[in-house]
Parts: C-alpha cells; structure tokens; sequence
C-alpha cells in the first residue's frame, strides 16, 4: 500500500472493529482517497450513506484489496447537502452514487446521469430534496436518446413473457446495430435494507434468505459471518464444511441451469433439455440435506440448522458422480457443435481494462481475465484451509462467461466429494451471544454471481443502526449494458443470459 494516501484501518473479512477507530475524513481525503486507492488497483466492494443525529448524512466506503486480502472502510461526514462526484473519475461508483441521490437526497455534483435506480421517495427530507432523483412515479424517467436518420428505438419490458421479475430495457438502434442499450429497474422495490435497522430479529434470517432467492446460501452466510463477527461466536469446523458445500451446490445448480438457458437462447435443444434436468437434480441434493432445495434453513447463525448422516454422504456421492457424468455429455455438446460457437464466440465481449473500471465481479469479471474471487482472496470459513482454483478466461465474451461456469462446476464437485466425506464429529450449531455495540463488520461471500457484500453497523445498544447488501447484480448491471454497444440487436437474449443478473438482488 506504499504509496496510498488512504486510512489508519485495514481489516479482515468478517473482522469486527469499534467504529471509533474508522478514520472519518473530510470530503474532499474522502474522494480522493477513494479515486487514489481504484487508480492503484482497489475497488468498490461499498459506498453508502448513513443518516447522522444531527440531520447529517455520513458517507461509508469500503474498498476490497483483493492481493492483501484486507478491506479498507472509511467515512465522511457531510456538511452540505452536495459533494464532488467520484463517477468522471471512478467509474464504478456510477450505480452507489445514484444509490446514494435517491436514499438521501444528497447530490454528487457532476455525476454525468444522476437518474433513480429504484424509484422512491428519499428516506431523508431536506431543502434541496427537489434534486433528489426519487421520483415515486415507478418507471417514469427520462432516457438518453440517440438522433439521427434511421436511428429507431425498441423497447423491452418492464413485463416480460414468462415469470420473472420486471425490467425495462430500453435500444437505440441503427438498422439491427444496437448504439446504447439503457437498464431500468426498481420496479418491485421491496425495501429490505429499511426493514433490517433494529434487528437482528427472527425474521432478519428470513429477509436474507429471500433478499435473492436463488442465492440463498450465499446471502444467508454473508449475515451469518457478519453477526458471529460482531458476538464473538465460533462456528465449528463440521459446520463450516457443510456451509462451504451448500454454498457450491448452489453454484453448480446455478451455472448448470445457466448453460442450459445459453444453449436455448442459440436454439441447442440437446444442452437445454439436458440442463434443464440436471439442474433439478443438483437442487435436490440440496434439498437432501435441509428438505429445501434452495438451501432455506441450511446457514444459520452459529453454524448451519441441519446435519447429515454417513447415509446421506453416501447418496450425496452417488448423485454427484451421476450429475458429473451427465453434464460432461451435455456441456461438451456445446464446444464441439459449431453452430453454437459461432453465436458464442465475439458476442458481447468486455475487455479486461473495462472490467476493471467498471467494477465487474464474479464469472463476469473472471470471463474478463480478471483474477478475482473472494474464495481466494478474502477467504473465510472452510475456504480459509481449502482452496478452489479460480477459473478465468481472457476474451471476455459469451463463450467466456460460459466456459469459466463450466470450469466452475468442475472444481465445486471436485471440493463437494473431498470435504463431505472428511467431516470432523463436533456440533453443528452453536448458541449466539449479545452482538457487540458500536462496532462495525464487513463480510463478502463468494456468491454464484459474485462478491456478495455485507456491512453491519451496531449503535449503543448493539443492535443494527445499518445494515447494508450489495449484491453482485449490483455491479454487473452496467457491464450487460456495455456488451450491447455495437451488437446486433438479436444477441441481446444471449448477453443477458450470460450475465443471469437478479432483478430482486438489486431491488433491495
């Protein structure tokens, strides 16, 4: 971190710290600390704001240093109802500050398309709230516009043919050629994070679990490690290989469902009726262990709410060794059909300079040639004594993103079968304590999507006074926007489907 003209504080994933110890900076260390440290290779993992008692709003960053494996929080208190935007420098804070405009009515000067996300109402009042992107009028907004002879528009959503949430997608097209493709969601806000001040409660563990459901696992695991952090709880070392291998086997449902998906959106009926099945039978091994084949009730504080038996290891390997048949057939299907690698290959591609800029995680920023994966880098529970390989490729198109899911189908079902038969006989659960008061947690889990981020903050009496989730969808939204510039408009099925991004995980 030579160099770095940053902050006194560096953190583990899932270390608890007392907030007096963050470094509060004035704004304008705040934003070129933050510009600084992106500029030498950090990132993103959070940037929100946080009401004050004196009518204030403190702005919280968090920046991943993947290499050190440490995460850098640090605040400013603001004492204008406006700051210097950090978007024409840092491009991936484009999505936090129009986050930030609509929660809290505070206006980053300069932020080149301050427009709403989620469309509601600032959750604070003030004298300049008319700036305030919240417009209540769901969907109402206004769009960028391309001008020119032959330039049309085309319009996707927000209701779409099949049951899914709404999103609007909004083409500016020249023939089939697509100029700018413009996302607009929000459209089921749901208002979760307002919802989890106060806790945890009986229903916090339910809100995670559906903050987006098919990543269950993943979100629930992010709260559990950040309100063992904040207790001082120990989770044994049985509870955390169980959790490690819910949390692949829903990466392999995901990406599994996920190939079929690609395969049908290029017409490949093989691989998408194949997947298709396949797919339900990794969902049942999870429901094998907990009855649900999402995972609900799998993680839970302390450890996980269910446990297996040497009869369900048993039928655990066979199913899995019959998933890993089937799917080479299937998977395989795809590279060596030459139809299919020509829709794949050169669609939608991002470069990995862009990546990095725009702050792209998970498979996408893998597909990219971008080494990252919190697995590895930030490790935590069993992923702290074992390693999975992470999976790249480097031309950041179609193809990519669904080789590096292949890969990483492999590689979970190789640590499934090396660590469930390798369970240590101790508990699975241990009883929570009182979490700490006035401390602040950050815990990131290496999501199927990618880094999911969760940031716990507990006032005097040691219960949430903000609790903040980024999902991965977060991050990646504007990177499927970006694949469409210059595609035909055709492919926009196929792009999509390559990123799977959650309408519900960004609508929080």
């Amino acid at each position: 971190m030579s160099g770095l003209p940053l902050t006194h504080l560096s953190i583990s994933n899932g270390q608890a710290v007392d907030i007096q110890n963050v470094p509060v900076l004035d704004v304008t260390e705040f934003r070129e600390a933050i510009i600084d440290a992106v500029g030498h290779g950090l990132r993103i993992s959070a940037l929100f704001g946080q009401p004050t008692d004196g009518g204030r709003v403190r702005l919280w960053a968090v920046l991943a240093y993947d290499s050190q494996s440490l995460l850098l929080p640090f605040c400013a208190d603001l004492s204008e109802e406006h700051y210097p935007s950090l978007t024409p420098d840092c491009p991936q804070a484009h999505w936090f500050e129009r986050e930030i405009f609509e929660q809290w009515a505070i206006y980053p000067k300069g932020h080149p398309w301050l427009k709403p996300i989620r469309f509601h109402a600032p959750y604070r009042q003030n004298g300049e709230t008319s700036l305030a992107a919240g417009n209540p009028e769901v969907g109402v907004t206004d769009f960028f516009r391309v001008e020119g002879e032959e330039v049309h528009e085309v319009a996707v959503g927000p209701v779409h043919a099949g049951i899914i949430e709404p999103g609007h997608f909004r083409f500016q097209c020249y023939g089939e050629e697509v100029l700018h493709l413009e996302i607009s969601l929000g459209y089921q806000h749901r208002g979760v994070e307002r919802n989890l001040p106060g806790g945890p409660d009986r229903r916090t563990i339910h809100l995670m679990e559906t903050l987006a459901g098919d990543t269950t696992i993943g979100h629930a695991e992010a709260y559990c490690q950040a309100v063992e952090s904040l207790s001082g709880t120990h989770v044994s070392a049985r509870a955390e290989i169980l959790r490690g291998v819910a949390l692949e086997l829903e990466r392999i449902a995901n990406h599994v469902g996920d190939l079929g998906a690609l395969a049908g959106d290029v017409g490949f009926l093989p691989t998408l009726s194949y997947c298709g099945r396949i797919r339900g039978d990794v969902l049942n091994m999870t429901a094998l262990i907990c009855g649900n084949r999402f995972g609900r009730g799998i993680v839970r504080p302390g450890g996980v709410g269910f446990d297996v038996d040497p009869a369900i290891v048993d039928e655990l390997l066979k199913r899995l060794e019959l998933v890993e048949k089937d799917l080479a057939v299937a998977v395989n299907l795809l590279w060596g059909t030459s139809s299919v690698m020509a829709r794949f290959e050169g669609t939608g591609a991002i470069s990995r300079k862009t990546g990095r800029e725009i702050g792209l995680v998970g498979p996408a920023a893998r597909a990219c040639g971008i080494d990252r994966d919190v697995r590895r880098d930030m490790p935590l529970g069993i992923f702290q004594f074992a390693q999975i390989p992470v999976s790249t490729w480097d031309s950041g198109d179609v193809m990519a993103r669904a080789h590096v899911r292949w890969m990483e189908i492999q590689r979970s079902i190789a640590f499934i079968r090396e660590h469930i038969v390798n369970l240590p006989g101790e508990e699975v659960r241990t009883t929570l304590s009182s979490l700490a008061p006035n401390r602040l947690t950050i815990s990131l889990v290496e999501g199927w999507r990618g880094e999911i981020c969760h940031v716990a903050l507990t006032d005097a009496q040691g219960r949430f006074s903000r609790y903040k989730v980024v999902d991965p969808s977060f991050h990646n939204w504007f990177g499927l926007a970006y694949t469409l510039r210059g595609q035909e408009i055709s492919d926009f099925p196929l792009c999509n489907k390559s990123f799977n991004l959650s309408y519900c995980g960004h609508d929080l």
